[in-house]
This record gives C-alpha cells, sequence and structure tokens, in this order.
C-alpha cells in the first residue's frame, strides 16, 4: 500500500470501530442502564424497556441508510461520513450525561431512546460511507483486501467496548464502595431484614465513564477524517456532470435497480447478518443466558474468540480479490448451517459439563396443544399467560430440554421431571402469584435432583475465568477455539461482502444501493435473531432450536444467491461505470 492508501484506510476504520464501540456500549450495558432510566418498573419490565431501546437502533438502521445514502451520492462520501460520526459520538456522550430517571422522571428514558435512535440512524450512513469510500480509493485488483479493513470495524468496536467495560468495571468496583439502590422518588430501597439494597459502584454511576470517554475517540477520529479527500470515483463522476440529481429514487424506483437490491439483501445480507449475529452476539448470549457461564467469564472468553479470529476479516477479503467474493460469502453460509447444531451442543458439553449431562434426563410437558403460543416477542410487550406457555417458558429460562404430550382441551399443563410431576398454573388465575411460588419451587427442586445446575454456586464443572489472561486450561482453551470457529464464519461472510455489494452498484448511486440491503439485513433479520431463537426453543423445549431460525436463513441465502447474484464481480472496473 502507498502512504496515501493506508491514510484512506486508517482513517475510515479508525472512525467505524469508535462508531461500532459507541453502538455496543448500550448493548452491553442494557441491564444496568435499565434501572437508571426505568426505574419505577419491575425488574423485567425494566430489562424489557431497555432492550426495546436498544432495538430502537437497528429498527431506523435502514431509514439511515436512505437519508445518509442518498447525501453520500448527492454531496460526497467525506462529508457525509463526517456527519455520521459526529451525531454518533455526540449522541453516546450524551448518554453519559444523562440524569437518572431519579432526577428527570419519564423525560429520562424518553430522551436516551431519542438518542438510540440518532445512533442507528447514524450507523445506518456510517458503515455505507466508509466502505463506498475505501474501496473507491483501492486498486483494480485489491478491493476486496482494502475493504476487508472495514469490515473488522464491527467485531473490533465490540472487543473495544468489551474491554473498556471490563477495565473500568474491575476498576471501579475494586476502588469505591457499593451504593444504595434508589426507587424513582430517590429513596433507598430496602430489603426483607430492614436493611438497604446496595449495587456495585459501577452499577450506580461507573456506567458512565466509557461513554463519555467515547468523546475522546470523537475528537480523534474526526480529527483524522478532516485530513481526507474526496474519493476519485466521486470526483471524476462530479467533473464529468454524471450526478445523480435523485439517487434514491433511481436506486430503488425502477426494477432494473431495484431488483439488484432485493438480490443483494437475500441472495447475500440476510445469511451473512444471521451467521454474523450468530457467531458473536447469539454465541455470546448463549454461553451467558443458556449454558449459564457468568458474565464476566463470558465475556473474556468472547474477547479472546475475537482477538484470535480477526485476522480472518483480512484473510477472506484479500482471497476474494482471486477467486471472487460470492462462493466464500456463500460457502460460509453453508459451513455454518451445516455445522451451528453439533458446535452449539459441543459448546455446551465443554463449558458446562453438569447442564450437559442433566440433559440425559427426560423432561415431558403434557399439555393442551391449543393452550401453547409461539412466543415471539420482538418488541417485549406481549404477555404469555396460558399454563403450556409458563410452563415452557420457564424450562426455557432454566436451559432444560424437554419434549410435549397433547392432553385434552381445557387440561392445565403439566411437567414431568423423570419421575416427578409438577402441576402447572394458568397466570390469569386470581391466585396466580402463590402458584407462580409453588410452581417455581417445585420444579427447581426436582430439576436439582435430575442434575440440573440450578443453585450455580454447587456447579464445580462450569467454566470460569479468574482474570482476562486466566484461559490455559484444556477446558477454557476448547472454549475459546470453539468461539473462534463461530468467528471465522462471520469473516467469511462478512469479510468480502462490502467489497461485493459495491461491485453491484454504478458510482451515481453506489452509496444509496448498497446501504439498504445491507442495513434491512443486518438491522432486520440479525436484529430479529434474539427474539425469534427465544420463541422457536420455548415452542420445541430445545434450547438449540432456536438455531433453525439462522440455518433456514443462511440456507436461503446459499440457494439465492448461488441462483441469482452475479459471480465475477470481483473483476469490475468501478470506475468505468459512473454514468
Amino acid at each position: 500500500m502507498t502512504r496515501e492508501e493506508k491514510k484512506v484506510i486508517l482513517a475510515s476504520s479508525a472512525g467505524t470501530i469508535f462508531e461500532w464501540y459507541d453502538f455496543y456500549l448500550y448493548g452491553s450495558l442494557a441491564a444496568i442502564i435499565g434501572a437508571q432510566f426505568f426505574t419505577p418498573f419491575p425488574e423485567a419490565t425494566r430489562n424489557v424497556f431497555a432492550l426495546l431501546a436498544f432495538a430502537a437502533g437497528f429498527i431506523v438502521r435502514p431509514f439511515g441508510a436512505l437519508v445518509f445514502g442518498s447525501l453520500g451520492d448527492l454531496i460526497g462520501r467525506k462529508y457525509t461520513f463526517l456527519m455520521t460520526i459526529v451525531i454518533m459520538g455526540v449522541s453516546t456522550f450524551i448518554v453519559g450525561l444523562l440524569p437518572n430517571y431519579y432526577s428527570w422522571g419519564i423525560a429520562a428514558p424518553i430522551i436516551l431512546i431519542a438518542l438510540r435512535m440518532l445512533q442507528g440512524l447514524a450507523l445506518g450512513g456510517e458503515y455505507g460511507g466508509a466502505a463506498v469510500y475505501v474501496a473507491e480509493h483501492a486498486p483494480q485488483n485489491q478491493r476486496g483486501y482494502f475493504t476487508a479493513f472495514i469490515q473488522t470495524t464491527a467485531t473490533l468496536g465490540l472487543l473495544l467496548s468489551l474491554v473498556v467495560i471490563l477495565m473500568v468495571q474491575g476498576y471501579v468496583n475494586g476502588n469505591y464502595p457499593d451504593q444504595p439502590v434508589l426507587d424513582a422518588a430517590g429513596v433507598a430501597v430496602v430489603g426483607a431484614d430492614g436493611s438497604p439494597v446496595m449495587q456495585k459502584a459501577f452499577n450506580a454511576w461507573g456506567w458512565r465513564i466509557p461513554f463519555l470517554g467515547s468523546i475522546i475517540l470523537l475528537i480523534v477520529s474526526l480529527y483524522i477524517r478532516m485530513q481526507m479527500n474526496e474519493s476519485p470515483a466521486f470526483k471524476k463522476m462530479k467533473e464529468e456532470g454524471n450526478a445523480s440529481k435523485a439517487p434514491m429514487r433511481e436506486a430503488f424506483g425502477n426494477w432494473t435497480n431495484g431488483k439488484i437490491a432485493l438480490i443483494a439483501l437475500l441472495g447475500l445480507t440476510a445469511g451473512q447478518a444471521v451467521v454474523w449475529y450468530s457467531g458473536q452476539f447469539y454465541a455470546l448470549f448463549f454461553v451467558q443466558n443458556v449454558i449459564k457461564v457468568d458474565s464476566f467469564s463470558a465475556n473474556v472468553f468472547v474477547a479472546w474468540s475475537l482477538i484470535l479470529g480477526t485476522y480472518g476479516f483480512i484473510f477472506f477479503g484479500k482471497l476474494s480479490d482471486r477467486i471472487g467474493r460470492k462462493p466464500i460469502i456463500l460457502g460460509g453460509c453453508l459451513l455454518a448451517a451445516i455445522t451451528y447444531f453439533p458446535v452449539f451442543g459441543f459448546l455446551t458439553k465443554t463449558a458446562n459439563p453438569m447442564l450437559y449431562h442433566a440433559h440425559q434426563t427426560e423432561i415431558v410437558v403434557t399439555a393442551d396443544p391449543a393452550d401453547c403460543s409461539f412466543q415471539f416477542n420482538p418488541v417485549g410487550t406481549a404477555k404469555f399467560t396460558n399454563s403450556c406457555d409458563i410452563a415452557k417458558a420457564a424450562l426455557t429460562a432454566r436451559s432444560a430440554n424437554s419434549e410435549t404430550d397433547a392432553a385434552p382441551a381445557g387440561t392445565l399443563a403439566s411437567v414431568k421431571v423423570g419421575e416427578t410431576v409438577i402441576a402447572g398454573y394458568s397466570g390469569a388465575a386470581a391466585d396466580a402469584a402463590d402458584q407462580k411460588a409453588r410452581f417455581d419451587k417445585e420444579l427447581n427442586d426436582a430439576l436439582t435432583a435430575a442434575g440440573y445446575p440450578i443453585n450455580a454456586a454447587d456447579n464445580t464443572t462450569v467454566a470460569k475465568a479468574q482474570h482476562f489472561f486466566d484461559i490455559f486450561s484444556g477446558q477454557k482453551i476448547t472454549i475459546v477455539l470453539i468461539l473462534t470457529y463461530l468467528i471465522i464464519l462471520v469473516t467469511m461472510v462478512y469479510g468480502p461482502i462490502a467489497a461485493m455489494l459495491v461491485e453491484l452498484y454504478p458510482t451515481r448511486i453506489r452509496y444509496s444501493g448498497l446501504s439498504l440491503p445491507y442495513h434491512i439485513g443486518n438491522g432486520w433479520f440479525g436484529g430479529l435473531l434474539p427474539a425469534t431463537a427465544f420463541a422457536i426453543s420455548a415452542q420445541s423445549g430445545d434450547i438449540y432450536a432456536g438455531l433453525w431460525y439462522a440455518i433456514v436463513i443462511a440456507l436461503m441465502t446459499v440457494v439465492i444467491g448461488a441462483l441469482f447474484v452475479p459471480g465475477g464481480t470481483h473483476k469490475k472496473d468501478i470506475f468505468a461505470d459512473s454514468k
């Protein structure tokens, strides 16, 4: 690379890393933030609202793609993603300053959600700008290699956010005393024994530090980007007078260009998105919430897998310059579909052997089929109160595998663990609270007798890291290697995708055209993965069944991509199509 080419990649990648860092901070700290801004609600409701605020950032990403994509094709790549980084950085900094519910009441969560939506809009414009800018600076035969550096930014942003949180959390909790939990009126919450309920200093105020620290990243990345020049392809198009006057209408208002977006979405980005989210976010969620590894250890294992696997973006981006983008992306989707079930099963067996062996005990839910709903709840507001739904959700929350037997209409659901039968209850019953307490106790006792590690303190087999470098044992290294394999699949589908999307569109509508299918794929197909996976697992009684969502979409992408996505785009001259 020349000095100028290195500068282009550094400027684009550094800014994009910082934008992803800002975006992921909220996701990593959602539960803590929920306690600060949705204080009047019970903990479960708080978490729902906190996750809804996180989801808002994903939902608006395609709209950001439309707005900033159009601006990028009208006024230029450089100035558009200067705008996006300012919006993202300032929004993140304000989250760190924003008073909580106790101080500002209902205004606090409303402003928080508005800031999250601004972050999503900015991210919707950022990726397309960075990808196009780098691709249009890259030599003809190295677009995959150059744009692969942009593809590392989401993973590096996630890694940076995890490392910063771990460092700040360790320092604050180790040097400052616990703080009392306050209710919406600012009064200390008192426990059953009359003493105040305490929380770690990081949960009380230390969580703000990573958000406030992002202002430094904003200043650095803004300074770097101010030194950049406009892309040569855009300047050439402007000089020749070939710029589009209505890029959004031109990109999506006719079938000729509209079908490119549809093919790019269903034949590339949808499958790429579910593999990407499964390998990073769902893997972290699975390790923490399904196989019950503590949060710190799970973050350590995932962080190491990111460190080991990130070079794959560069490797597969460079490889795509030689053999093409399409076979690598579709190959990654196919490998994921074939291997997800055995890999996640092996992850359970390695990370939590006690839970894995407990799955050998037969558990049967007997219920009226009409009483069993598909518990798909992407916005977190639906309530499932039927006895079958309650029983299945309870088993899923405890990571128990079960089968379902049909019972006569009107039968109240029951759960049989081994030879022990636990009667279910309806959430609509007058004594539902008492029934819940009885059901939870009986179910926990039965699962504990069957070998389930309901009490985490009794589980001596689960993997646990004492510090960031505590991975050098057979069990922990194996976990890291399993997670690294999932990251390698991510790098296969994601490494070449920017170059591929750039090559599908002419210069005049490139920013607009590639941004929308990318962000619908990643914002919506990927964003729906957690809610859909939970609903499928609860419905089937199998903790691995949620993987079917990613597998089906990945296979759909393989078929549609193989039939309709053009091959050989890596040989295309993107400077010859400005008209």
